[in-house]
């Protein structure tokens, strides 16, 4: 059993030494002064992440469950449109050759 927080479970296969070393890295890369910075930007983008799959989520919701006010008719047969009879081009066997004179 992992003992990893649920924001962590796209990554099944890290473990917390992998944790702090990336953390670390990104503390050498950006500074002490810049981390706070950083995460709330962080922070930010991923409450508008889920703000908005939220959203999404419901506009589906709201969609399944909207129920017509009135069932609309079903549709008419369409009569066949009168067409003329088209000619049958029947194959009559060839005629046969005309026999040799002696």
């Amino acid at each position: 059993m992992t003992l990893l927080p649920a924001s962590f479970a796209f990554l099944p296969d890290i473990g917390g030494g992998e944790v702090v070393v990336v953390l670390f890295i990104v503390l050498l890369l950006f500074g002490g002064d810049k981390m706070p910075q950083l995460a709330k930007g962080l922070g930010k983008t991923l409450r508008e992440f889920k703000k908005a799959a939220s959203d999404v989520e419901s506009e589906f919701k709201r969609a399944l469950d909207e129920v017509p006010d009135q069932p609309t008719p079903p549709p008419k047969p369409v009569a066949p449109s009168p067409r003329p009879a088209a000619p049958v081009n029947r194959l009559e066997p060839p005629a046969p050759p005309p026999s040799p004179q002696p």
